[in-house]
């Protein structure tokens, strides 16, 4: 709050008017219709490939670019891991062969779009890119 109110009163000074700041949202996941609410421990275990169907649907996670702040919002909130421990984990897992990553995406729009075309797909955007109409699976 202080930071913001700084921003503004600087931003008033220099005649450039209140500066904007969107403040970092919560990351939530979306996932197609089929798949079910999941609670922290489902999502930690999806994303670390311990598990692959959630009931009867096989589940297909997306990640977001390893430069993307969504990303390291996500992996921090959900996992507690940095980008250097996710990446050292999954390196691992795919050579003793248990596994591989989930199919990373290039865009927030790309996550939305297969979530919505593919049975199973889960990803995680900021909540403020959800729309009406999404399956928010987990917040």
């Amino acid at each position: 709050m202080l930071k913001r109110l700084l921003l503004f009163v600087v931003g008033l000074f220099a005649g450039v008017g209140p500066v904007p700041l969107r403040a970092a949202g919560n990351v939530v996941l979306i996932g197609h219709p089929s798949v079910p609410r999941l609670d922290r421990m489902a999502v930690e275990r999806i994303y670390t490939g311990k598990i692959v169907e959630v009931g009867d649907q096989r589940i297909m996670p997306l990640d977001l670019p390893p430069d993307s702040p969504v990303r390291s919002r996500f992996l921090s909130r959900w996992l507690s891991r940095d980008e250097a421990r996710y990446t050292a984990y999954w390196t691992v897992r795919r050579y003793v062969g248990k596994g591989v990553p989930p199919l990373e995406v290039a865009s927030t729009a790309d996550v939305i779009r297969l979530v919505s075309t593919k049975p199973g797909a889960v990803g995680y955007i900021d909540e403020a890119d959800v729309t009406p109409g999404m399956n928010v699976v987990a917040r």
